[in-house]
């Protein structure tokens, strides 16, 4: 393993410290780097593994469901993100979206939902995706226009969602949809909808930089009970800003698997590469790179496990949550950028380590709210924070 000095800060328990070890040990013994062509059957197998070993037990809440908890630990999430990160991002992938896409209902599901679903998740044997964005609606969810009507016991689906991480390989999907004459965001609900309910189509795959599943969901008339409707209706934003509550911070801990594992390839190749008689290492340019590399990762880790402590105690963490998911990212494009020109041309040799982090990361500067979008949300908090001015 890397440099686990961080897992002594007081912010860990032995617990974590234990679960980070023995992850990283079993990591190195069974998760390959590189996948094959086929991203959907390389997923596939990653939840199967991630299950089978227990490690998706983490990501869902509930001792009876399969959870490691009953309720989500959020520094469990965490370095486990971390940790596979450092190792392949589509482990971490396969990870991350099993409690995103389960994270509603372990939060606000009903027992019946828990017992069908959860269990399976926390087993590897149900894929599970989180459908929110749209077309015109992606970090501004009020947007939304996909709409569900109420039609006896059932409600009917029509609209589409885009971006979907899993879409085209999930067992299920927590939609968000539409549901009354409210605006904005007053008006919105979540649905439980199995991959195989007639009117649920991929409309079409998307492919990025970093293969991963990803699509584009049509709802034509798609018919869902309303047992399967999460939450009250009109609950929909609660319920899903909850649940990336839950998760925005580890997405600031996979930025910092990334980091680590970019770190570790420019350690290696700046005290072996030879250059004018000497190393790439005893340059001071190379030195100032090293250092800003390293600090800059201590900074967003700091921020990171602050947030994810805070949120273990029962603390709001929004501010907290947008200020370690902006910083770990954006730290984590500049240490990567700096790996890639360590390595020079070889740093852009396709399937090379860092190349493949430098395509890895960019993403993570916008899922799950885009830097900008964590900017507004720390400015409004702050304000938020000020007393009301005397009349």
């Amino acid at each position: 393993m890397a440099d686990t000095t961080y897992l002594d800060w007081p912010f860990f328990e032995d617990r974590h410290r234990a679960l980070a070890t023995q992850l990283d040990a079993w990591a190195t013994e069974h998760i390959a780097e590189v996948h094959g062509r086929d991203v959907d059957a390389a997923c596939r197998a990653l939840v199967r593994q991630l299950g089978e070993a227990g490690w998706l037990g983490h990501a869902v809440g509930g001792q009876a469901h399969g959870g490691h908890q009953d309720v989500i630990d959020t520094r469990a999430i965490c370095l486990i993100r971390e940790v596979l990160a450092r190792h392949a991002g589509l482990a971490d992938f396969a990870f991350a979206m099993q409690g995103l896409g389960s994270g509603a209902i372990s939060l606000f599901g009903t027992d019946a939902q828990k017992s069908e679903w959860l269990t399976r998740v926390a087993s590897g044997n149900a894929i599970a995706a989180f459908a929110l964005s749209e077309p015109d609606a992606g970090s501004d969810v009020a947007a939304m226009s996909c709409a569900a009507t109420l039609d006896g016991d059932h409600y009917v689906l029509n609209g589409e969602k885009t971006w979907i991480s899993n879409g085209g390989i999930a067992d299920f999907y927590v939609v968000f949809a539409r549901t009354g004459d409210a605006p904005g965001s007053r008006g919105l609900s979540a649905f439980l909808v199995p991959a195989d309910t007639p009117g649920l189509t991929i409309a079409e795959r998307i492919e990025v930089i970093a293969p991963h599943p990803l699509a584009r969901l049509r709802f034509d008339r798609c018919r869902v009970p309303v047992s399967q409707r999460i939450g009250a209706s009109g609950q929909g934003f609660k319920i899903a800003m909850s649940t990336l509550d839950v998760f925005r911070t580890s997405v600031a801990a996979a930025a910092l698997g990334f980091a680590r594992r970019a770190l570790d390839e420019g350690l290696q190749r700046a005290t072996q590469r030879r250059m004018f008689n000497q190393t790439l290492a005893d340059f001071q340019l190379t030195q100032a790179k090293l250092a800003d590399m390293a600090t800059g990762i201590d900074a967003a880790a700091l921020l990171t496990y602050r947030a994810a402590w805070m949120r273990d105690r029962g603390q709001k963490v929004t501010k907290e949550a947008a200020m370690a998911k902006m910083t770990a990212t954006e730290t984590a494009q500049r240490v990567i950028d700096g790996a890639v020109q360590l390595f020079g041309g070889l740093g852009v040799v396709s399937d090379h380590p860092v190349e493949r982090l430098y395509r890895e990361i960019r993403a993570l500067r916008i899922y799950e709210g885009a830097t900008e979008v964590q900017q507004l949300i720390i400015a409004r908090e702050l304000l938020r924070a000020l007393p009301t001015p005397a009349a």
